[in-house]
C-alpha cells in the first residue's frame, strides 16, 4: 500500500483515473450547493494539508518507486489556496517528479477572484495547466436557487482569466439542475456562457439526488420538478443547438448521463444533434441508460 493519507471519500474527474491524486485540501471551502453530496461534514470539513504532510507522502511514493506522469490536486477546490501555497506545492512536486507532464485541479470561479492572470501564468509555468471548473449553469436564477454562490459574470471572468494565463479549462454543466420550470433558461444561458468563453473541454452531467431531493428542492419554493429521461434529453438538445463553439472537446459520458455523446464542437455538432434526435424519437435505435444504470 502506498502512503497516501486520504480522508475519504475522494473524488476526481474521470480523465484523472491514472493520475496521482494528491489531497492538498479536505472538502470544499464553499460546500453550500444544494445539489452536491460530495463533501459532507463532519468527515469532509474543509481544511488544508500542511506542506510537510504532502512532502512526506510524495517522498514515500518516490522511495516506493511509484511512477507519476500526472497529478490531480484534490479535494473540491484546491485553487482556494493562496498563490504562495500553490507555488510551494508545485515546486515540491517538481523536485520529486521533475518529469510530470501535467498538474490539474478542481476550481470554483470564486477561487480566482483574488488571483490575477499573471498569478495563474506563474502557476502554469510550474506545471499547473488544467483547471476543472464547475460552472453548473450560466443562468443567474438557477445559480441563486441552488446556492452556488456564482453568477454568469463571475464564471465568465474566471474562465477568461484561465485562458489569459495560457491554461486549459474543463467546464462542467449540470443537465436538469433547474428542474422543469427553469429548464429552457438553464440551457440557453449555459450555452451563452460557453459561447462567450470557448472552453477547451465541456462536460455535461445529469444532476442526481442519491439521498433525496428535499434539500435541493427547498430553494425552488416547492416548485422543483426533476426532469424525466425524455425531458433531460430535450434540455441537452436545446443546449447543443445553442452552442457555437470552435474546437471544444465535448462529452456527456459520465455515469450520470442518460445519453452518451462524444465529439468536437463545432465540427461534430450536426452528428451529435442527430444522435439526440434519434434518442428523442427513435429510442429503440440509441442506447439510453435506465435509471438503475445511472450513478453519481
Amino acid at each position: 500500500m502506498y502512503p497516501l493519507d486520504y480522508i475519504d471519500p475522494v473524488f476526481r474527474p474521470p480523465s484523472e483515473a491514472r493520475s496521482l491524486i494528491l489531497q492538498v485540501t479536505n472538502g470544499c471551502s464553499w460546500n453550500r450547493c444544494t445539489f452536491c453530496e460530495m463533501y459532507t461534514e463532519p468527515q469532509k470539513r474543509f481544511s488544508p494539508q500542511s506542506l510537510e504532510q504532502l512532502e512526506q507522502q510524495v517522498a514515500a511514493l518516490v522511495r516506493a518507486g511509484y511512477p507519476v506522469r500526472r497529478v490531480f490536486l484534490a479535494d473540491g477546490d484546491a485553487m482556494t489556496l493562496s498563490v504562495r501555497r500553490l507555488t510551494e506545492i508545485l515546486q515540491m512536486i517538481r523536485r520529486y517528479y521533475p518529469d510530470v507532464q501535467r498538474v490539474s485541479a478542481y476550481c470554483l470561479p470564486r477561487n480566482l477572484k483574488n488571483k490575477s492572470a499573471e498569478d495563474l501564468q506563474q502557476l502554469r509555468e510550474l506545471g499547473l495547466s488544467l483547471l476543472y471548473v464547475g460552472c453548473e449553469s450560466g443562468d443567474d436564477e438557477v445559480l441563486a436557487r441552488v446556492e452556488k454562490g456564482e453568477t454568469f459574470e463571475s464564471s465568465r471572468q474566471a474562465l477568461e482569466k484561465i485562458h489569459a494565463a495560457g491554461m486549459q479549462s474543463s467546464v462542467m454543466i449540470l443537465n436538469g439542475l433547474g428542474g422543469t420550470e427553469l429548464s429552457e433558461q438553464h440551457a440557453m444561458e449555459s450555452a451563452r456562457l460557453m459561447n462567450a468563453t470557448q472552453p477547451h473541454f465541456l462536460s455535461v452531467l445529469v444532476v442526481t439526488f442519491p439521498t433525496g431531493m428535499e434539500r435541493h428542492a427547498s430553494g425552488f419554493e416547492g416548485r422543483f420538478r426533476p426532469l424525466s429521461q425524455h425531458q433531460s434529453v430535450q434540455e441537452l438538445q436545446l443546449l447543443l443547438q445553442q452552442l457555437q463553439l470552435d474546437k471544444t472537446i465535448f462529452r456527456s459520458d459520465h455515469a450520470s448521463n442518460y445519453l452518451v455523446l462524444k465529439g468536437i464542437l463545432g465540427r461534430d455538432k450536426a452528428a451529435l444533434l442527430q444522435q439526440v434526435e434519434l434518442a428523442l424519437h427513435r429510442p429503440d435505435l440509441v442506447p439510453l441508460r435506465e435509471e438503475w444504470q445511472r450513478s453519481f
